[in-house]
């Protein structure tokens, strides 16, 4: 039995850190523990430009409390309207790591995402012949597909047609939830790589509806049916390097969250880590826990492992994590998985 694990200091891959005073408040549970996060760019409005993704990384830095050392890396929120040559001079300033591709209204602040997919062909062309990868919200959004099908079909309909037209173009496909979404990851050979959320290796639909519905599990994409919860915590622990970290940890207000129209989004920053050590132990693969939190995603993202350790320690006594964390916008509830856990993380 490992009571101590000692790995490199992790990154979050895909991570919601908002604006203002709720920017304020959440900044610190990641700060905690990451190194590094790819940070989403769906504010209102959302950050197109390069000059707008610069003024959001300084509001970060300048929220960061001090004593706490964390890089922000820039992402931007791809629209029909996105210029290829703005696009290009953000990746050469090493400013921007990647490009967000919203299907338009597939999920929070997604308004201005895309609908028709040739107008972004040239933005698409100029990042592969730049090496800039593009994150992918995997799914569509027809009416006619049911919420629980629109990953699978994403893949079908747009990833897969994107990819072959676009050769050399590099993909991240964001917060998978689906067996189908693992499967072909593993079976491409290059340029595609996948980040697993925290709290889909811990909840499967019957999470959010059994028992009456549990507005604070509700997430998009959706939590899918048991197998492809097994399927996920599979890939995570395999050690294959296609697959890494994002939590797509996403405050919203308890307000928000537990209304007529509830926001979707789980808030993890506060416990990831020691609920992956939870799930990776489980797994009988605490060994796979760096790779899959500290070294994959820098390697697919052509980054150094970040500096410093984290160290993780599991207890006699389960771990009491804050219920919510306050910000100036309202409470905010930290994500519940639902079962003691023994570790901690500092």
């Amino acid at each position: 039995m490992t009571d101590t694990l000692t790995i490199p200091r992790p990154d979050d891959w895909h991570l919601h850190l908002r604006d203002g005073a709720m920017l304020e408040a959440v900044l610190p549970e990641t700060a905690r523990h990451f190194g590094r996060a790819i940070i989403m760019p769906n504010l209102v409005p959302p950050v197109v430009t390069c000059a707008q993704a610069a003024a959001y990384r300084d509001r970060i830095l300048a929220a960061l409390p001090e004593g706490m050392a964390f890089e922000p890396l820039m992402t931007l929120y791809l629209t029909e309207d996105t210029d290829p040559a703005d696009v290009a001079a953000a990746h050469a300033s090493g400013l921007v790591k990647a490009v967000k591709l919203y299907p338009a209204g597939a999920t929070t602040n997604s308004a201005s995402g895309v609908r028709d997919f040739d107008k972004v062909r040239p933005v698409l062309e100029k990042m592969a012949e730049i090496g800039l990868p593009l994150c992918t919200h995997g799914e569509v959004t027809d009416h006619d597909i049911d919420i629980f099908d629109r990953e699978a079909v994403f893949i079908d309909r747009v990833l897969d047609p994107i990819r072959a037209a676009t050769p050399g173009l590099r993909v991240v496909m964001e917060h998978i939830t689906t067996k189908n979404a693992a499967e072909y990851v593993a079976s491409q050979d290059k340029d595609l790589g996948a980040t697993i959320t925290t709290h889909h290796l811990i909840i499967n639909r019957n999470h959010i509806l059994v028992g009456g519905i549990k507005p604070h599990y509700y997430c998009l994409p959706v939590a899918k049916r048991e197998e492809h919860r097994l399927a996920l915590r599979a890939a995570a622990v395999s050690g294959d390097a296609r697959f890494f970290l994002g939590t797509d940890s996403a405050p919203h207000t308890d307000p928000n969250k537990e209304s007529a129209c509830g926001c979707a989004g789980c808030f993890t920053a506060t416990n990831t880590m020691p609920l992956l050590a939870h799930v990776f132990e489980e797994e009988g693969a605490l060994d796979k826990l760096a790779g899959f939190a500290s070294e994959h995603g820098p390697a697919f993202y052509g980054l150094p492992v970040s500096g410093g350790t984290l160290t993780l320690t599991k207890g006699d006594a389960p771990v009491q994590f804050p219920e919510k964390i306050e910000s100036g916008d309202g409470p905010v509830t930290v994500f519940d998985p639902g079962f003691p856990v023994y570790w901690s993380a500092e």
